[in-house]
């Protein structure tokens, strides 16, 4: 017999987040989150996604045990100003069992129902910058700290009950040993003297922050033609400030800004986490922020996480720009492998910038749809 019962304390909150350890327990692609941050990521008081959207957490349970678990998700700003009457589910994890990915589904359409949507999607977060997307392909390839990892029957229960697909994304890597710089190096000097561009490059997190009101601002701009874009608010923009940035190495955030000082280009690498968060196994303490530690200084792969250039600016050149400060700082640092994480497929701007990297694509996402 399967129950689902509405998650209203702590104590099933947090059984909410461990489910996915026990699920994935030896699975080698998953990358587990911080525990405290995953719970903090949940607090109505702490993450302000929950001023703009409506949200329930749901675990299913089978024979007495915890077998599932979904987040279902209003994000009003969609619904109001795309007018898109969509009910997100997210945080999606199952055991192999059709009826209770099914039962969780149910109940994810009935709270739709409910506040007068008509289908549901996902996986997907509360906003835009949420992990996205169930895999389609690429099972054997190790997950990144922004995305979800699944196993194929995930796929398969949504398309047996009838589930279609929504959203399709890829995600790629290339080998920096493979990259010729001097194309890129001579068209940086070009297009920056063509257009008076210059370079901020920081030493501090603390020189980061003044410029990151800017940064979201132009990732709004970047962004706004994408039919599924809901711009990131006020409140999201000082979460996620206080949240990444002092996390991330300062020289891996570089700004472009023109003649006037206007922002028009950026981009944020991270080192890459996914095995220290591994070997932290879901805790900072006593050992996994040591782990954290050495992966910020010597990882030898970094991710790929945010990036917007204004539109004016997106076929003029200015990947030539960014990936020749990256490329001295990467020099440098030994870097062998960058990784993107998950663009949508519909997303040629971004596709175009990267092209002539030559990446491998080695994963497909993908949301899935279904009307209520």
């Amino acid at each position: 017999m399967i129950t689902i019962k509405e998650v209203t304390s702590k104590k099933a909150l947090k059984e909410f987040v461990l489910f996915s350890f026990d699920l994935f327990k030896n699975n080698p692609y998953w990358i587990p989150p911080i525990i405290a941050d995953e719970l903090e990521s949940f607090d109505k008081d702490k993450n302000p996604a929950f001023k703009t959207a409506s949200v329930k957490f749901f675990l299913a349970y089978k024979n007495g045990k915890i077998a599932g678990k979904v987040a279902a998700i209003i994000n009003w700003d969609e619904v109001n100003l795309l007018k898109k009457k969509k009910t997100r589910f997210g945080w999606f994890d199952v055991v192999d069992d059709l009826e209770v990915t099914k039962a969780l589904l149910d109940k994810v359409a009935e709270f739709g129902k409910e506040n007068g949507m008509d289908h549901i999607e996902g996986p997907m977060g509360f906003s835009n910058l949420d992990k996205v997307g169930v895999l389609t392909e690429g099972f054997d390839q190790l997950g990144t700290m922004i995305s979800w990892y699944s196993p194929p029957y995930y796929k398969e229960h949504f398309e047996k009950l009838g589930m279609v697909k929504e959203k399709e994304y890829f995600e790629s890597y290339f080998s920096m040993e493979a990259v010729n710089p001097e194309p890129f190096q001579r068209a940086s000097k070009m297009i920056k003297e063509r257009y008076g561009l210059k370079v901020l490059n920081f030493k501090t997190s603390a020189a980061v922050m003044p410029y990151v009101d800017q940064m979201f601002d132009l990732f709004n701009e970047s962004y706004a033609s994408l039919q599924s874009f809901v711009a990131i608010n006020e409140e999201t923009k000082e979460y996620f400030k206080k949240k990444y940035i002092s996390f991330i190495n300062p020289e891996y955030i570089k700004f472009i800004i023109d003649k006037n000082d206007k922002m028009i280009g950026f981009t944020v690498v991270m080192p890459s986490f996914e095995r220290a968060l591994q070997k932290a196994k879901g805790k900072l303490f006593p050992f996994g922020f040591i782990h954290l530690l050495q992966a910020k200084k010597n990882s030898k792969e970094v991710v790929f996480y945010l990036i917007g250039v204004s539109p004016e600016y997106q076929n003029k050149g200015i990947t030539a720009v960014i990936f020749d400060e990256y490329y001295k700082v990467f020099k440098e640092k030994g870097i062998k492998r960058f990784i993107r994480t998950p663009e949508l497929e519909e997303n040629h701007a971004m596709h175009n910038l990267w092209k002539n990297f030559d990446p491998t694509v080695h994963k497909w996402r993908r949301t899935y749809r279904k009307d209520i």
